[in-house]
């Protein structure tokens, strides 16, 4: 499947939450709102890149040209989120084509999980029309009246509510959003505009807590979530919690208050991590021919090259895993498949450069890295110190924070026949 764009309109000043900076830019753990939503969206391998719509005179817009390794685009948006959404599909890049899906996601909408995102795309790609997350009403819904009186119980069978993103081919999200702008007609989501063409977009199942946040009550919500560590994001410390606004912490009083007068309470975060650590290994086996090898992104003479879809530098590709799996994000066949020819004998620098953006999106930084080779032959210690210059440079740290060292595993297994070189290694990740 070709990649994908990701359209985020972002122009809205969120009238309903209120306050002077709007909702998207407000920091939790660290780290903006929008910030929380650009990580989770631009962390899955067939994402390529995002297009932000804002509003022209927004003073707040960090000036991001890139995020997590993966180009992001500003555009000025319109005075409705239609009008943001066509700007930015507008400003999407030239080789996006028409029959390219593109998913619109809210701004404010941070906490969306890897597992939804992953059953969209899957499911959205085989649909003709496209796909939307939603969640089915559970509750009972009522009619009012003028009055403030039931007027009616509603049936809830076979309803849904909307969530984002919403996934829909470039072309004709284009052409229903013009079409609706024409006829007077305000839609509400994307999914609303692709309806009135007669189309019928699938419904995929979406988990309840990928909420958007509207109000100061939603806000302290997603706190709680990130300070205690549920799902994949980084912590928020206490010092952070105690300067979230004051909107923010009258709200939790409220809903302390509230709980107390209805029972029993859900058990507190527990105290957040400091640290992870994660580790990586990999293994490539020799070619029968070549003339160098790849390793912590240094040319190494040697008489063999590897078997590998991209350069096989098992160096980067053990530091890659090591970084995803102290973020709980799966492992570098997942982020880079060995089945796409986009990463045929790509420079595995790119990679390790996109796990590094990976951490720092969500509020970690490389703390230090150990790296141990494995194989007879090509010899490592002269190399040492390029490689460890090279991978400091990438995950912006200092030389002295990352090791590699290499050995020989005796004459004995695959490595001691030289059949192949491995790595390991291990990551130590900190708050940013």
């Amino acid at each position: 499947m070709r990649g994908i764009w990701v359209v985020i309109p972002a122009a809205g000043r969120g009238t309903r939450f209120g306050g002077q900076v709007p909702k998207q830019y407000l920091e939790v753990g660290g780290q903006s709102v929008l910030a929380w939503t650009l990580a989770a969206l631009l962390g899955h391998p067939l994402v390529e890149g995002a297009v932000v719509a804002v509003s022209a005179d927004d003073p707040w817009w960090p000036g991001w040209t890139a995020f997590g390794g993966k180009p992001v685009l500003a555009c000025v948006g319109g005075g409705t989120r239609a009008a943001s959404v066509l700007a930015a599909l507008q400003a999407l890049p030239e080789h996006v084509r028409a029959d390219d899906f593109v998913l619109v996601h809210d701004a404010a909408r941070p906490n969306l999980a890897d597992a939804d995102l992953e059953r969209l795309i899957e499911r959205g790609r085989e649909d003709p029309v496209g796909a939307l997350l939603a969640a089915p009403v559970r509750d009972t819904l009522k009619r009012a009246g003028d009055d403030g009186g039931v007027d009616a119980t509603e049936p809830r069978e076979r309803l849904w509510r909307a969530l984002t993103p919403q996934m829909f081919r470039r072309l004709q999200l284009t052409r229903a959003l013009d079409e609706a702008a024409g006829a007077g007609i305000e839609v509400t989501d994307e999914s609303m505009a692709m309806e009135r063409q007669g189309l019928r977009p699938l419904l995929v199942e979406g988990n309840d807590t990928n909420f958007k946040i509207t109000t100061p009550g939603d806000l302290d919500r997603f706190a709680y979530i990130v300070g205690a560590g549920t799902g994949d994001r980084g912590p928020v410390t206490r010092e952070e919690r105690v300067q979230m606004p004051q909107q923010q912490q009258q709200q939790d009083h409220r809903a302390e208050q509230a709980s107390a007068s209805s029972g029993p309470r859900s058990p507190a975060p527990g105290p957040a991590l400091l640290i992870r650590i994660g580790q990586g290994f990999d293994v490539h086996a020799f070619a029968p021919d070549g003339d160098h090898v790849m390793l912590g992104g240094v040319r190494v003479e040697h008489s063999r090259g590897v078997l590998a879809h991209s350069d096989g530098d098992v160096v980067i590709h053990a530091l890659c895993d090591a970084i995803l799996g102290a973020l709980a994000l799966g492992d570098i066949g997942r982020h880079f498949p060995p089945t796409d020819p986009r990463w045929e004998g790509a420079d595995s620098t790119q990679f390790l450069e996109h796990c590094a953006g990976l951490a720092r999106a969500r509020g970690w930084q490389v703390g230090n890295a150990d790296v141990t080779v494995m194989c007879e032959r090509p010899k490592v210690g002269p190399h040492a110190l390029a490689m460890c210059t090279h991978l400091a440079q990438v995950l912006g740290v200092a030389a002295d924070a990352v090791s590699v060292k290499a050995t020989t595993t005796e004459k004995l297994g695959f490595t001691g026949r030289g059949e192949g070189i491995a790595a390991q290694a291990v990551v130590l990740l900190v708050q940013a």
